[in-house]
């Protein structure tokens, strides 16, 4: 799975433009989120296929900064307070949490600075949370 971090100009039609040219190319959107921060959009989706949403994305006319990889986490929705304890872990190991968002099945995704440790805690988190 891969985030790609998109800009989308602020004015109606512009998250229609980028849906229609992801839809021309057979491409789904898995996940993620738009806002407009300081009258700029700034858009963060999970794809499938990152490759080939950049490519759909860039020949529209659509501004892609970044394409990274994710972490795929599932909370348990029942027990409060996960959030923070898996972020909390994250902080003391040295990850920087830069998005953060749910997909289409209600996991929990995380672009971090450091993926490698990012994903040694969250493999941990998995563990202990699968033997309760």
């Amino acid at each position: 799975m891969k985030d790609l971090a998109i800009v989308l100009h602020d004015h109606p039609g512009a998250l229609a433009d980028m849906g229609e040219a992801l839809g021309r190319a057979g491409v789904s959107v898995e996940g993620g989120g738009a806002w407009v921060v300081d009258g700029r959009g700034v858009a963060h989706f999970l794809f499938e296929d990152g490759t080939a949403a950049r490519e759909a994305l860039e020949a529209a006319g659509i501004r892609v900064l970044a394409e990274r990889d994710v972490i795929v986490q599932r909370l348990q929705q029942s027990v409060p307070g996960q959030l923070g304890q898996l972020t909390r872990r994250m902080a003391q190991a040295g990850v920087n949490i830069d998005v953060l968002y749910s997909d289409h099945d209600n996991q929990l995704i995380l672009v971090v600075d450091d993926l490698t440790t990012g994903r040694e805690v969250s493999e941990a988190w998995t563990r202990e949370w699968c033997d309760r």
